[in-house]
C-alpha cells in the first residue's frame, strides 16, 4: 500500500463501491419494459482480489491482490466452555426430536460415543457433564420402590389385623397386576415413562390398594359370622355375599376418584403439557384397579381366604384398639355438639395459616444436577469472560460433593441458544448423596456454594436444568421471582426499575419468621 501510495480509506471504498447493485433504467423489448441492473455484489474471495483500487501512472489498474493477501477471517467469538477450572474446551449440545424417548435417546449416543472414542487423536476424550438418564432411572426406581414398600405396608397391615398370611397375598397381586395393565394404554397412546407419567401412577398406588383391603376385611367378617352361625350353608356362599356387599359402592368409589382427574385434561400450553401424563397414568391406574375390584379379586378371595378365621374378639390389637376407641366414641357422641364447635373452631384457626402459605406453579423437583447462572454486566470482553468462567469453575469444583463442572458463556453456534457473553451456564454434577460430607444437605450445599461465589456485579442464580428451561419457556425470567419493567423510552424503564428495587429489597433482607 505503501509502494503503491494508497491509504486504507480508499481501499475500504473501492469494496464498498463494487458490493452493490446499480440500477440501469428500463429498455423497450418486444413492446414490453425490461429493468436493467448491475449485479455487482460479491461472492467469493476471487472477486475481492479482482476489485479495482486505483490506476498506475502507465495505465495499469491495482486491484486488492497487488496491495495484500485476500483470506477468510475467524467469525467473532460470542462464547466459549470451560471444564473443571482448567481451561477452555470444546463443548457439544444434543438437542432430541420432539415426541421421543429421552432413554432411548441417550443410551443410542452413549453407544455412538463408545464406537468413536477410540478413533479420536492421542489425549482427547469425551467427557459427559449433563447425563438426563439419571434421572429417568432414579424415577423409576422412586416407583419400584414405591410398589415394594406399599405391597409390605399391605401385607404386614393384614397380617397384624387379620391374622391371616394368605389374605395379604390378594392385594400384593393386585396391585401391581393393576401398574402393569395401566402401561398397555400408554404405549398405545406413545406416552413415555418420565416424571410425570411415573408420578401419576405412585400417586394412585394409595387408592388402588384400598379396594383390596376392604373387600378381604369384609369376606373375613362375613365368614366369622359363617362360623359363629354354626356354618350355615355353603363357605363359597358366604365369600361372595361378602364379596357382592361391598363390591359395587367400591367400584363406584374408584370410579369417581378416576373421573375427579378428568378437568386436567382441558389444561393447554406449558400446564397441558406437564400433567396431562400424570392425569392419563393416573386414570388408567385407577380404572384397572376398579376392574380388578369386581373380577381378579374375587377370584383370588376364594381361593386364598381358606382356613381358620379368627374372630375380632380373639385379636389382641383389635381388642386393645377397641378399648382405647370406645370411649373415644362415646365421649364424641354425648357431647356431640362440643365437638363439632371445636372442630369447626380448629378448621377457622387453619385460616391465617392458610392466607401466610405461598404459591407456585410447581414444586421444584430435585434434578440431582445444578445450574448455576448468575448475570455478568453488559459489555464483558471474550478474554474476560474467560477469566471469570475458570475462576468460578475452580471455586464449584473445590467443593468436595461437586463431581464435575461445565461453564458455558455467551452462545453456542446454533440458532437455539441465543445468550450473550453476559449470561452464563454452568452444569455442576454432584456426586452420590452417599459420598457427602456428615451432616450436608441440600439447602447447606447450596448456601456453602452461594458463600463460595462471591463476585462483584454477578448475582448468584442456583436452579436446575429442567426446571430452568420450564421456567424460562414459560417466563422469560432466569430466576423463581421476577419483575418485567415497561416504559416508554429507557430513561423512565431506568427510573422504574430503580424505584422496585428501592420498595422490594427491604422485604427480601427482612429476616424469615
Amino acid at each position: 500500500m505503501l509502494a503503491y501510495n494508497v491509504p486504507i480509506g480508499t481501499v475500504a471504498e473501492a469494496i464498498r463501491r463494487s458490493n452493490n447493485e446499480v440500477g440501469g433504467g428500463v429498455i423497450e423489448v418486444a413492446e414490453h419494459e425490461n429493468a436493467v441492473r448491475g449485479r455487482g455484489y460479491i461472492h467469493s474471495l476471487a472477486d475481492l482480489e479482482s476489485i479495482p483500487v486505483k490506476v498506475s501512472a502507465d495505465g495499469t489498474p491495482v486491484t486488492l491482490r497487488d496491495l495484500g493477501q485476500v483470506h477468510l477471517g475467524p467469525e467473532q467469538r460470542r462464547g466459549l466452555a470451560e471444564l473443571n477450572g482448567q481451561g477452555e474446551v470444546v463443548g457439544g449440545i444434543v438437542i432430541m426430536r420432539q415426541r421421543q424417548n429421552a432413554l432411548n435417546v441417550i443410551e443410542g449416543l452413549k453407544r455412538r460415543l463408545r464406537e468413536v472414542q477410540g478413533s479420536l487423536p492421542p489425549g482427547v476424550r469425551v467427557v459427559v457433564t449433563y447425563d438426563r438418564s439419571e434421572l429417568i432411572q432414579r424415577a423409576v426406581h422412586t416407583l419400584r420402590h414405591e410398589l415394594l414398600q406399599e405391597m409390605l405396608i399391605v401385607s404386614a397391615v393384614i397380617v397384624l389385623f387379620l391374622f391371616h398370611f394368605r389374605s395379604a397375598l390378594i392385594p400384593i397381586l393386585t396391585l401391581p397386576i393393576a401398574v402393569v395393565l395401566a402401561f398397555i394404554p400408554m404405549a398405545r397412546m406413545g406416552l413415555t415413562a418420565n416424571i410425570m407419567s411415573l408420578g401419576g401412577i405412585a400417586v394412585a398406588i394409595g387408592a388402588m390398594v384400598d379396594a383390596s383391603i376392604i373387600m378381604v376385611e369384609n369376606v373375613h367378617k362375613k365368614l366369622e359370622a359363617w362360623e359363629a352361625s354354626g356354618r350355615q350353608g355353603a363357605r363359597e356362599d358366604a365369600i361372595v355375599h361378602a364379596l357382592k356387599e361391598v363390591g359395587r359402592p367400591i367400584f363406584f368409589a374408584l370410579l369417581v376418584i378416576t373421573v375427579s382427574f378428568l378437568p386436567i385434561f382441558t389444561l393447554e400450553a406449558t400446564e397441558g403439557r406437564l400433567f396431562k401424563p400424570l392425569a392419563f397414568t393416573k386414570t388408567f391406574s385407577m380404572a384397572f384397579a376398579a376392574l380388578l375390584a369386581v373380577t381378579l379379586t374375587p377370584a383370588l378371595a376364594a381361593w386364598f381366604i381358606r382356613g381358620r378365621i379368627r374372630a375380632e374378639s380373639e385379636h389382641p390389637v383389635s381388642r386393645l384398639l377397641v378399648h382405647w376407641y370406645a370411649p373415644v366414641v362415646r365421649f364424641a357422641v354425648r357431647r356431640r355438639r362440643l365437638v363439632v364447635f371445636a372442630a369447626a373452631l380448629l378448621l377457622l384457626s387453619t385460616i391465617p395459616v392458610f392466607l401466610r402459605l405461598g404459591s407456585e406453579f410447581m414444586p421444584p423437583l430435585n434434578e440431582g444436577t445444578l445450574l448455576y447462572m448468575p448475570t455478568a454486566p453488559p459489555g464483558m470482553s471474550d478474554t474476560e469472560a474467560s477469566s471469570v468462567l475458570q475462576q468460578m469453575d475452580r471455586r464449584l469444583r473445590s467443593v468436595p460433593e461437586v463431581e464435575t463442572v461445565f461453564g458455558k458463556i455467551g452462545r453456542a453456534r446454533t440458532a437455539t441458544d441465543p445468550a450473550p457473553l453476559s449470561m452464563v451456564e454452568t452444569v455442576v454434577s454432584l456426586k452420590p448423596e452417599s459420598q457427602w460430607r456428615k451432616g450436608m444437605t441440600w439447602e447447606r450445599l447450596i448456601a456453602d456454594m452461594d458463600r463460595r461465589m462471591r463476585f462483584p456485579g454477578m448475582p448468584n442464580i442456583w436452579w436446575m436444568p429442567i426446571q430452568t428451561r420450564n421456567e424460562m419457556l414459560a417466563t422469560g425470567v432466569r430466576s423463581a421471582v421476577g419483575v418485567k419493567v415497561f416504559g416508554p423510552s429507557p430513561r423512565d424503564a431506568q427510573r422504574l426499575r430503580r424505584t422496585c428495587h428501592r420498595r422490594l429489597l427491604p422485604r427480601f433482607r427482612r429476616p424469615p419468621r
